[in-house]
C-alpha cells in the first residue's frame, strides 16, 4: 500500500488569515462536487486526469454519506448485525474543478476532516496518497501539481467501501466530514502547528503556555517577527508578546511563549468561556501569516480516592457514549443536528460525552467547547486483532466485507493517533484520551485468565459477580497462557507512549471489558485511568486491590443501579452511559430493526423514559415523568396484602440492562382497566390525582428502585402528579384524548441563514380537537416543502422504523415524526412546510431564510 504521512510538529486551527494584499485562508471546500457510485474498482477513461461528464455523475455538496439514502432491506441480513440493513458497498468517486491564484511564495493544501474510508486522492492526475482509516483527519500539499495558470485544477477522490461491514456499527461512506482548501505563504505556522495549554490557573492569574512551529519554506534565510496576542471572550486583547526570529531556509523552528492572563474567565460546564491565541508573522513589517487558535482556561485532575476535579471543584462525570451517526442524516451530520441533540442531553444534566469508538469531527468538538461538555476522545475499536463485527468479541469467521481497522493497524496506528491529537488537542472540552475500547476480547489469553470463561467450576453471572480467580491466580494464568502473535500490554504501552509524546496534560484511559485481568497486564498498568465497561460490581474490588489507580465507569447502563453505585463511592469519577442517543447498526434482534435502542434519546432526538430517570438523578431542578402500562405488560403487580403497586421481582432493578422496560407516556386505556403508573422523579414526595381525586401521597424513600408506583383503575380525564423538592412544587399531567383531528407542527427555528448549512427540525404530532397530543394512534403523513430548501429526510425515532429516510412520507410512531430540511446556499425567502394526512386537518409552519 502506498502511504503518505503528514509530518508536523504542532497544532493550529488557522482559519481566516490576512497576508499583505494577498489572501491566506482556509476556504470552505464543500460545495460544487460531483459524485458517482460504482461496483467496479476502475472506471473507463482517464478518470484522474480529465473531468468526467457522462450521465453517471450527480451534483453533491459535502459532507456527504452515500449510504443513508438507501433502502432498509431484509435481503441485506448477512451483515445487518453490524452496520444495518442498508447496503453500503461499492466504490465512491468524487470530482471537483477549481481555479486558484498561484504565486511563487504561496502554498496550497487540501484538508480532509474525515473520509470513510480507504481513500485515494489525485490532483491533476497526480496521486497524493492513500488514507485507509475513516476517522482521522489528513491533508496533502497540492502546490507542486497545480496548473501553472491556476485554472481548471481537477481534484479526484476515490473511496473503496467494498468492506462495507468493517465496523460493529453503521459507518456510512463518503466524504462525510468537512473539507477545506488552506492557502498560505511559504513562511507560516503550518496546519496543526500550535498547541496552547494552561498549566497554572488561579482565580487571580492564569499561565498560558503556548508552543507553535514556524515553517520557512522559502529558499533563503529569513528574518521575521512574530506577535502572540491572547484575546478574551469579549474580544479584548489581555496579553501580548512580540519577538524577532531568524529562520534558515527550508527549515522549521519551534517557538515557546508563556503569557499571563489576569483574572481569567474559566471554561466550565455551566459557563464555557473561550479565548483565542492569535499568532501573526511579519517579514519587513508585512504580515505574511496569522493563526487563530481557540482555547479555554481550565484545570482538570483525577484522584484515585476523591474522583474528578474541574477547576478545583469536585464533581461527577455525568456522561454518555455517542456514535457518529445522526439518525436520518447518516454520518454527514449538520452542526445544527448535533446542537439540537446536545441541548436535549444538557437539559437532562448530562455534562460529558465519550466519542465511541472513534475520534470525533472538528465540528462536533467545537460544539462541545461552546456548550460545555467534557469529552473523552477515543482512537480505536480494534488493535492488532480483528473483532467479530456482527457479534462482538474476537473474530469468529473471516469475511472480506468485515475486514476492519486491524488490517492496517500495524502500519497506520501511530500516524492516525498523532494526527487526531494534533488536530484536536486545543479543545478545552477534551479531558481524556482513550486508546481503545473493549480490546481484551481480541486477545484470548486475557479473557481466559479471568476465570469467567471456559471454567467448569464457576457458575456465576459475568455482569454481577466478582472474578472467580483471585489476583494471584489471574497473574499466574497470564504468565502461563500462550500470548499469541501480539501482546496486549506491549501494544497498549506503544499507544500510551505516542499519546504522552503529544500531550501530557490529559490522562490516558481505555474502556476495559475485563479489568480484573487488564489491571495485571501492561495494558492496565500503562493507563492513567482504567475504565470499567459494565463492571460496576468491581468498583470496590478494583479500589481495594489497586488503591493508587484511578478507576471509573466508561461504558455503563442507563439504569438507577449504575448511578447509585457511583454516588456511593467518592473514588469513582463518574460514568459514560451506553448510550446517549440510539445509533444505527449493531443490531440485536430480528427484522425489522435498524439499530440499537439503548439510548436515553431516540434516533429523532426525542427523549425516552430512561432519559427522565437519568434526569431525575443528574439534575437538581425538580422533575416528574409519568409512565403507564397495562398490568399484563408491566414489570409491576399489586401486592395482595397492601393493595399497593410493587415490582414483581423486587431485586430485578439491580440487574436491569440496556433497554428500558415497556411503558407508555399516555393516559388512554379501557375503562376500569387496572393500570400500573410509574413516576420517575427527584421529588421527595408526590401526590397523585385522577380527575382531581387524590390517590394518595408517597415518598421517594419508599421505593428502593427510585421509581414511584401506583395502581390506578383507568378513567377518562386527567392524571396529575404534584411533587415537592426542597420547598418547590411542580406538576405533571397526562390527559385522555379523543380521535386524531389534525397534525400539529413545531419547528426549532423560525429563521435561518442561506449558507447551505443551517437546518430546521420540523416535528409533526397528531393532536385531537382540543390540541392534545395523541400518542396511542398512528397515521401516514406527508411533508411538503414549498420554497428554497433541501429535504434531508424523515424518521419517527423508533428503532423499529425501517421506512426509507430520503422521502417525504412515512407512518408516525407515538403519533409523531421528524423531518429535517436545510437551507440552500444563496437562496433566500420563505419556506412553507405543510404536513397532511387523510381525514386530518393539515399542519402548516413557515420559516424565513435570509
Amino acid at each position: 500500500m502506498k502511504r503518505t504521512i503528514n509530518r508536523v510538529l504542532g497544532l493550529a486551527l488557522g482559519l481566516a488569515i490576512s497576508w499583505g494584499a494577498k489572501a491566506t485562508e482556509a476556504v470552505d471546500f464543500n460545495f460544487d462536487w460531483q459524485f458517482r457510485l460504482t461496483q467496479d474498482s476502475v472506471m473507463g477513461g482517464d478518470y484522474t486526469h480529465n473531468l468526467q461528464t457522462d450521465d453517471g455523475w450527480t451534483e453533491v455538496r459535502l459532507p456527504h454519506d452515500w449510504v443513508i439514502g438507501g433502502t432498509y432491506d431484509q435481503a441485506n441480513a448477512q451483515f445487518a448485525p453490524a452496520t444495518g440493513y442498508i447496503y453500503g458497498g461499492g466504490y465512491g468517486w468524487y470530482q471537483k474543478t477549481f481555479d486558484l491564484h498561484v504565486s511563487e511564495d504561496s502554498l496550497h493544501h487540501i484538508l480532509f476532516d474525515g473520509v470513510y474510508n480507504h481513500s485515494e486522492v489525485w490532483i491533476n492526475g497526480h496521486s497524493l496518497g492513500e488514507h485507509p482509516y475513516g476517522y482521522s483527519p489528513f491533508y496533502y500539499d497540492l502546490t507542486p501539481y497545480l496548473n501553472a495558470d491556476g485554472k481548471d485544477n481537477l481534484l479526484v477522490v476515490k473511496i473503496d467501501h467494498t468492506r462495507y461491514a468493517d465496523s460493529r456499527w453503521y459507518t456510512g461512506a463518503g466524504i462525510y466530514r468537512n473539507v477545506k482548501l488552506v492557502s498560505s505563504h511559504k513562511l507560516r505556522v503550518p496546519i496543526w502547528g500550535t498547541f496552547v495549554q494552561t498549566p497554572e490557573v488561579t482565580t487571580e492569574q492564569a499561565l498560558v503556555s503556548m508552543e507553535f512551529t514556524l515553517d520557512n519554506g522559502l529558499d533563503k534565510n529569513t528574518k521575521a517577527t512574530y506577535t502572540v496576542e491572547i484575546v478574551d471572550p469579549m474580544g479584548v486583547v489581555v496579553a501580548t508578546q512580540t519577538e524577532k526570529i531568524k529562520l534558515a531556509q527550508s527549515s522549521q523552528q519551534k517557538v515557546k511563549v508563556n503569557l499571563t492572563v489576569d483574572h481569567p474567565q474559566l471554561w466550565g460546564i455551566d459557563d464555557p468561556k473561550l479565548y483565542q491565541a492569535v499568532t501573526t508573522v511579519y517579514v519587513k513589517d508585512t504580515p505574511v501569516d496569522q493563526q487563530k487558535t481557540r482555547f479555554g482556561i481550565r484545570t482538570i485532575r483525577f484522584d484515585a480516592n476523591e474522583g474528578f476535579f474541574l477547576n478545583g471543584e469536585n464533581m461527577k462525570i455525568k456522561g454518555v457514549c455517542l456514535h457518529h451517526d445522526g439518525g436520518l442524516v447518516g454520518t454527514a451530520v449538520p452542526r445544527g443536528v448535533w446542537a439540537r441533540r446536545f441541548k436535549v442531553l444538557k437539559e437532562a444534566g448530562c455534562n460529558a460525552i465519550r466519542i465511541s469508538h472513534n475520534p470525533g469531527s472538528e465540528e462536533f468538538l467545537q460544539l462541545c467547547d461552546e456548550m460545555g461538555f467534557l469529552v473523552q476522545d477515543e482512537f480505536f475499536d480494534e488493535w492488532d486483532n480483528p473483532k467479530d463485527k456482527r457479534w462482538n468479541t474476537k473474530e469468529k469467521e473471516v469475511h472480506y466485507e468485515t475486514q476492519g481497522a486491524s488490517k492496517y493497524f500495524q502500519e497506520w496506528a501511530e500516524s492516525d493517533l498523532k494526527s487526531v491529537m494534533l488536530a484536536h488537542r486545543n479543545h478545552p472540552s477534551i479531558i481524556q484520551w482513550s486508546i481503545g475500547n473493549e480490546i481484551e476480547w481480541t486477545y484470548p489469553r486475557t479473557a481466559e485468565a479471568t476465570g469467567f470463561f471456559n471454567n467448569m467450576d464457576w457458575n456465576g453471572n459475568y455482569f454481577w459477580s466478582e472474578p472467580p480467580y483471585n489476583t494471584e491466580q489471574i497473574a499466574q494464568r497470564l504468565d502461563t497462557l500462550p500470548r499469541g502473535k501480539y501482546d496486549i500490554g506491549e501494544t497498549a504501552q506503544k499507544l500510551a507512549a505516542w499519546t504522552r509524546e503529544m500531550d501530557t496534560s490529559r490522562p490516558v484511559v481505555a474502556n476495559c471489558i475485563l479489568p480484573s485481568a487488564s489491571h495485571l497486564t501492561g495494558y492496565g498498568q500503562t493507563l492513567d485511568i482504567v475504565g470499567y465497561s459494565y463492571r460496576r460490581i468491581l468498583y470496590d474490588y478494583g479500589h481495594e486491590n489497586y488503591p493508587d489507580k484511578v478507576i471509573m465507569g466508561t461504558e455503563n447502563l442507563a439504569q438507577y443501579h449504575e448511578w447509585k453505585a457511583i454516588m456511593e463511592r467518592p473514588f469513582i469519577s463518574g460514568t459514560y452511559l451506553w448510550t446517549g442517543i440510539d445509533y444505527l447498526g449493531e443490531i440485536r434482534g430480528p427484522w425489522p430493526k435498524k439499530g440499537t435502542g439503548s439510548g436515553i434519546v431516540d434516533f429523532a432526538g426525542f427523549a425516552k423514559p430512561s432519559y427522565y430517570m437519568m434526569k431525575s438523578l443528574w439534575n437538581e431542578e425538580p422533575s416528574i415523568y409519568i409512565a403507564t402500562q397495562t398490568l399484563d405488560r408491566s414489570i409491576n403487580a399489586i401486592d395482595e396484602a397492601t393493595g399497593l403497586m410493587v415490582a414483581k421481582d423486587p431485586e430485578a432493578w439491580q440487574h436491569a440492562l440496556w433497554e428500558w422496560h415497556d411503558v407508555n407516556n399516555y393516559w388512554e386505556y379501557e375503562e376500569g382497566e387496572m393500570i400500573s403508573v410509574e413516576l420517575y422523579s427527584n421529588c421527595d414526595e408526590i401526590e397523585l390525582f385522577l380527575n382531581d381525586s387524590s390517590l394518595g401521597k408517597r415518598g421517594l424513600s419508599e421505593f428502593e428502585d427510585h421509581i414511584y408506583k401506583w395502581a390506578v383503575p383507568f378513567a377518562q380525564g386527567e392524571l396529575k402528579a404534584v411533587g415537592m423538592l426542597d420547598g418547590t412544587q411542580i406538576e405533571e399531567v397526562l390527559y385522555s384524548t379523543t380521535a386524531p383531528y389534525a397534525v400539529e407542527l413545531k419547528v426549532d427555528q423560525q429563521q435561518i441563514d442561506a449558507d447551505g448549512y443551517d437546518v430546521v427540525h420540523v416535528v409533526a404530532q397528531l393532536v385531537d380537537r382540543s390540541g392534545r397530543p395523541v400518542k396511542d394512534q398512528n397515521r401516514k403523513i406527508t411533508f411538503d416543502i414549498a420554497g428554497e430548501a433541501r429535504l434531508l429526510g424523515v424518521d419517527t425515532g423508533s428503532v423499529y422504523n425501517v421506512q426509507q429516510h430520503s422521502t417525504n412520507a412515512l407512518v408516525t410512531d407515538q403519533g409523531r415524526a421528524l423531518m429535517i430540511f436545510q437551507s440552500i446556499k444563496g437562496k433566500t425567502g420563505e419556506v412553507k412546510v405543510t404536513v397532511s394526512a387523510d381525514g386530518l386537518e393539515a399542519g402548516v409552519a413557515k420559516v424565513t431564510i435570509k
